[in-house]
């Protein structure tokens, strides 16, 4: 069975704060950085969009219906929380129509804040980051949770992908732990069951390799390598998709230390990860330990990508009124607020 509740922690501190997260949909707020101006003229409408209890992928589907225009011509850089206060950019490719007039659009919980004309088409990933705005109420030590925030921002936190991402974890009547609804439609999908809902499928394969990554990423942590750069590492710099193999010169660990680069694990797919010796051998070790998902990955004809082991909250700020913590940080895009919180305290 696949599960999330056995990834390792960077930080050998069993004595987290307690709190409540998610109170109310106001206390996560999420704002897409775009990292770009759009232009003010061609063929695609922007659309700064605020939303409530609210799915990205609904949202799109209420445009799409709106517009008139297929979902395809619908496109968003991420998915965001639902149960959260979140505002992202919706794309809608409409080559030689008028702006579109909202004035009319009602939806519940989707307000549109901004229309905007770009040359270019939003695609998935193509995002600066984003930026947190999160409330943590009944914090059994707020002075503690302060000093363990303060850590994660000079030391870093594994980047692993969080539990929005393999679904809603629950614990069932008994208290067993009931792994996300994406996770178990991965499980399903190893064991034949043909999922024919595009987008199911595709969240279950998206959850399934997501999966795999944590595992590789928490091996790390488990041989004490984390803050290692091995020698074989694939390499990226921060801020981008590209890397290089290490190759030991003298200035790399004062250039991780500045948080200019860190090393990468797999985003499985077809072929053998770029990584060398050392660094290739820990990702194999655990490819090998899960064969089915891997040759299921590579089924799908998914490519090998790769992903930070590590990030470091950026812009952090925060404040505590009696046990309330307020903290705001940004994240490169594709990264989890729930994932630096994680380290820092138990929810």
């Amino acid at each position: 069975m696949l599960s999330s509740s056995n990834w390792r922690y960077a930080s050998n501190d069993n004595n987290r704060p307690s709190a409540i997260l998610k109170q109310t949909p106001e206390d996560f707020r999420v704002t897409e950085e775009l990292g770009y101006d759009t232009c003010g003229e061609g063929e695609h409408q922007y659309l700064w969009v605020e939303k409530k209890l609210a799915n990205t992928a609904w949202v799109a589907e209420q445009l799409a219906r709106y517009t008139g225009l297929p979902l395809r011509q619908v496109t968003y850089a991420g998915r965001k929380d639902k149960y959260a206060v979140t505002q992202q950019w919706f794309s809608l490719h409409a080559p030689g129509a008028a702006n579109f007039d909202f004035s009319s659009f009602d939806c519940e919980g989707v307000k549109i804040l901004g229309h905007h004309r770009h040359n270019k088409k939003l695609r998935t990933g193509q995002l600066q980051g984003n930026r947190f705005a999160i409330a943590l109420r009944q914090v059994s030590d707020p002075e503690r949770l302060v000093d363990n925030l303060k850590r994660a921002a000079s030391e870093g936190v594994p980047n692993y992908f969080g539990e929005q991402r393999f679904g809603m974890v629950r614990l069932d009547d008994s208290g067993r732990r009931q792994e996300g609804g994406n996770l178990q439609l991965a499980e399903k999908m190893l064991n034949g069951e043909v999922i024919r809902n595009r987008n199911k499928r595709n969240m279950a394969l998206s959850a399934l390799r997501s999966w795999l990554f944590n595992e590789i990423v928490s091996q790390r942590i488990a041989q004490g390598k984390l803050d290692t750069l091995l020698p074989g590492d694939a390499l990226m710099l921060n801020g981008s998709n590209s890397f290089f193999i290490n190759d030991n010169s003298d200035d790399l660990p004062a250039r991780y230390t500045q948080q200019d680069l860190a090393p990468t694990a797999a985003l499985w797919g077809k072929g053998t990860p770029p990584s060398l010796e050392e660094a290739l051998a820990l990702e194999m070790s655990v490819a090998q330990a899960t064969p089915a998902v891997c040759d299921f990955l590579q089924d799908a004809g998914l490519k090998q990508e790769r992903r930070p082991v590590k990030i470091w909250p950026r812009q952090l700020e925060w404040q505590h009124i009696g046990d309330t913590v307020r903290v705001e940080f940004s994240l490169p895009s594709g990264c989890y607020a729930t994932t630096v919180l994680r380290e820092c305290v138990d929810f």
